[in-house]
């Protein structure tokens, strides 16, 4: 408690209004989903958390948010399940922090739940979660897509689950040297490995073989930093499986333009003090900004009862959970902390860059809520901001910290 009141009284002195932008699935009965602008004030003892604008060019089921094209533009996945096609859409910035769209590509499969730029931004791998695939494009000038090359994974094996019907190419992700990107397939059970050339094409590599029914979901590279290695630094990929709820820590080595992976350690991703309820769905794995900490979101199983978001209302709602995890220079995770969620389904959520702020989309709770954080420990604290009732459901969100 003393350090959540901690964080809010800083909150409240250091810092001013900041911007997200949150894409969110269509609403039941409706074919158009939304990228939202929403704005956080801090206040003292907490803040608000407001809608600004929607944009609803994005299609039916935005997904994906992804600022690392530049250029005062977002691009945005559209999986495409009620359109024509699916759809790769670049968003003009305007300056009060709404959204226009300016090209939209069409995939030639459906899904795409992840996009990793490479090659100095020139090339784009897209994961096709329904559509069994990858897809990697060029980057046009005018921040249009092309289409480079086809990957189709359907017919080929897949796990036992029924989850596992299809291969699902869930995640997208460059390896620090930005010669690699790895692709969790949650249907085959597999880490898909593909070399980068230097003309932006893909190489298929022998892929990695999980153990059956794990359903790896996405996944982080990471480098530790807590001393001088130069460009000796070890370097691990840490994994969240969706289907087993549990976290797996791979070391990662290069030879003869390679890359491979050796399981190091697997735990919970509901932390040693609570048992893995049944039904449970792990989401979302990321490093924070700082490089010291590893969250990681648990979806369809909620461990807490919170305070309810209607005032007038004191009968305490059902949370999900986020593990906080820390990485040793062995690529080891030792538990921190398992906090709510402060809602159900969180499929992403996001630190901002002085991470003393987590925003968290709740999928089935249609909510947002921004929790203080402490950079020091990476412990969550307090909610301290809620947007009940956004459009649609939430699925991907993103800092406006260009």
């Amino acid at each position: 408690m003393a350090l959540s009141k901690l964080l809010i009284a800083s909150l409240a002195t250091s810092a001013s209004a900041v911007k997200l932008w949150v894409s969110s699935y269509a609403p039941e009965g409706s074919t158009v989903g939304a990228v939202s602008t929403l704005e956080f004030t801090p206040g003292v003892g907490g803040g608000s958390l407001k809608t600004l604008s929607e944009n609803k060019e994005c299609g039916s089921a935005p997904t994906w948010l992804d600022l690392a094209i530049g250029g005062s533009r977002i691009v945005c996945t559209n999986e495409g399940w009620q359109d024509a096609a699916a759809t790769l859409n670049t968003l003009l910035i305007n300056s009060d922090g709404s959204l226009t769209k300016s090209s939209t590509t069409n995939l030639p499969f459906q899904g795409p739940v992840s996009t990793q730029f490479f090659n100095n931004n020139g090339a784009v791998a897209v994961a096709h979660y329904g559509g069994s695939a990858i897809t990697n494009l060029k980057v046009n000038a005018n921040g249009s897509f092309s289409v480079l090359q086809e990957f189709n994974f359907a017919g080929q094996p897949t796990g036992p689950k029924p989850q596992q019907e299809a291969p699902h190419v869930h995640h997208s992700v460059i390896d620090p040297t930005g010669k690699f990107i790895v692709f969790p397939d949650l249907g085959s059970d597999l880490i898909r490995i593909y070399g980068i050339d230097s003309s932006s094409k893909l190489t298929e590599q022998k892929s990695f073989v999980t153990a059956p029914g794990y359903g790896p979901r996405h996944a982080a590279f990471w480098q530790p930093k807590t001393r001088n290695y130069g460009k000796k630094a070890p370097t691990y990929l840490f994994v969240i499986n969706e289907l087993v709820n549990k976290v797996t820590s791979y070391q990662v080595s290069y030879a003869n333009s390679t890359l491979t992976l050796n399981q190091i350690q697997e735990q919970s991703s509901f932390g040693p003090n609570q048992a893995t309820p049944a039904g449970a769905a792990g989401g979302e794995i990321s490093v924070s900004p700082d490089n010291r900490f590893v969250t990681v979101s648990n979806r369809k199983a909620p461990v807490f009862k919170v305070k309810n978001p209607n005032p007038s209302n004191s009968t305490q709602i059902d949370s999900d959970s986020l593990l906080v995890l820390k990485p040793s220079d062995d690529g080891k995770l030792s538990f921190v902390q398992l906090a709510p969620s402060g809602g159900l389904t969180p499929r992403h959520f996001a630190v901002n860059k002085a991470g003393n702020l987590i925003a968290v989309g709740n999928q089935d709770s249609a909510s947002v809520e921004i929790f203080a954080r402490s950079a020091e420990s990476g412990k969550i604290g307090a909610q301290i901001a809620t947007l009940q009732k956004i459009f649609g459901s939430p699925n991907n969100i993103v800092w406006d910290e260009k």
